[in-house]
């Protein structure tokens, strides 16, 4: 599986019933009695965490305003979304809500208030002492991980992991875009009682439960390559290549009539870049009326890039999850996965099966607009986090 991190790896042979170490609500978004339920999901144990991923749909102010206070002392945070990944898998019109107990999980959460002004060397400071702050208090417990909710609309995603990978040290990082569903009109970050826009959420967490980081997506890279031979990479343009204009090209590579792509030709034929021993979508948005291509993350004149094909989505899926439970089966798995799967789950209509697998694996968490790992924004990716009980004492 890429991108899983050796130092946070489960290990030994026992194995017991799942314990709901990590405890998960959810209800429908315009639910009257919506925080009661979530509320009484996560349970009666002190938590140091709280995570909302809220369908776009949510009455935002009202449902925050009933929710202050509401999670005791916990620390409370989210992210509006593309879709949520809730207890039957693919879901639309949910708030999720994940609970870290206390007795398991200490965190702390940064709020970058506005992504035009990162102030990066100021903020790699304050990871660093919220992190040894956390060891501090639990010098016993030795997993870590990192989690980010960002603005998926701001085209600030690469430079802000690029920057607050120099304060991550040993610790794997991994996270989404926050989503407005298919509308691509505003999204918002949610840190303690109130909405943020232009925003990201970074929440530092450690633990007496063993933690894995990953990624997976499911296309093999082909023969075909292109070059980038003009861009404007401040807003994620490619105007053209192989010295030709970027959506005619792109057509004329995979056989197609530029006049009819569209958002299922981009998630069926997505390009990779190679970055060391490893590719990473590149996915392409959508066609300017002017002919570029519009991108989901960051792009460069002379940039190489591989047209990628698909492998059997649920067989995939199914395969790098099960990977997970090789020695110990999660307690539960916290998923970030692109919309752009979802979108092509959907046209080969093979939702309900992935759903499934979601679903059997113990996966919640939300659809994105991009996603993030260590100091890379991807796309058309699956990044996540799983949870699995600690060693018996």
């Amino acid at each position: 599986m890429d991108g899983a991190t050796d130092q946070s790896r489960p290990h030994g042979s026992w194995r017991e019933e799942a314990t709901n170490l990590v405890r998960r609500g959810f209800a429908p978004c315009e639910a009257p009695d919506a925080i009661e339920r979530l509320v009484a999901a996560l349970g009666n144990d002190p938590l140091s965490l709280v995570i909302l991923f809220l369908s776009p749909h949510t009455p935002l102010q009202a449902f925050l305003k009933t929710a202050k206070h509401r999670f005791g002392d916990a620390q409370v945070v989210g992210c509006t979304t593309a879709g949520e990944l809730g207890a039957q898998g693919y879901t639309e019109g949910e708030i999720v809500a994940i609970g870290f107990p206390a007795a398991h999980f200490a965190a702390t959460t940064l709020l970058i208030d506005d992504l035009n002004d990162i102030r990066a060397q100021e903020r790699i400071t304050q990871m660093i002492q919220n992190r040894n702050a956390l060891a501090t208090v639990h010098p016993d417990w030795r997993s870590e991980f990192a989690f980010l909710m960002v603005d998926g609309l701001s085209l600030r995603e690469d430079a802000l992991t690029n920057e607050l990978a120099l304060g991550l040290g040993p610790v794997p990082l991994f996270g989404g875009s926050a989503g407005d569903g298919e509308d691509f009109g505003q999204t918002h970050l949610i840190y303690q009682d109130a909405t943020h826009d232009n925003a990201a959420v970074l929440v530092q967490v450690r633990s007496n439960c063993p933690v894995r980081v990953f990624k997976a997506d499911h296309f093999q890279p082909t023969d075909a390559r292109m070059v980038v031979t003009c861009a404007d990479p401040a807003k994620r343009l490619v105007r053209e290549i192989n010295a030709e204009p970027a959506a005619r090209e792109y057509a004329r590579i995979l056989g197609k009539d530029p006049e009819q792509l569209s958002t299922f030709t981009f998630a069926a034929h997505p390009v990779v870049v190679r970055i060391g021993d490893q590719t990473h979508v590149r996915a392409i948005q959508r066609v300017a009326d002017n002919g570029d291509l519009v991108f989901f993350s960051a792009i460069d004149e002379g940039m190489v890039l591989t047209l990628a094909e698909s492998d059997d989505m649920v067989a995939h899926l199914d395969r790098e999850l099960a990977a997970l439970s090789e020695t110990t089966a999660p307690d539960m798995i916290l998923g970030c996965d692109c919309l752009l799967r979802r979108i092509e789950a959907t046209q080969k209509q093979i939702a309900t099966g992935i759903s499934e697998v979601l679903s059997r694996h113990n996966v919640v968490g939300f659809s994105t607009y991009g996603e993030q790992l260590n100091s890379m924004h991807v796309n058309q990716t699956f990044t996540g986090v799983a949870f699995y009980p600690p060693a018996p004492s």
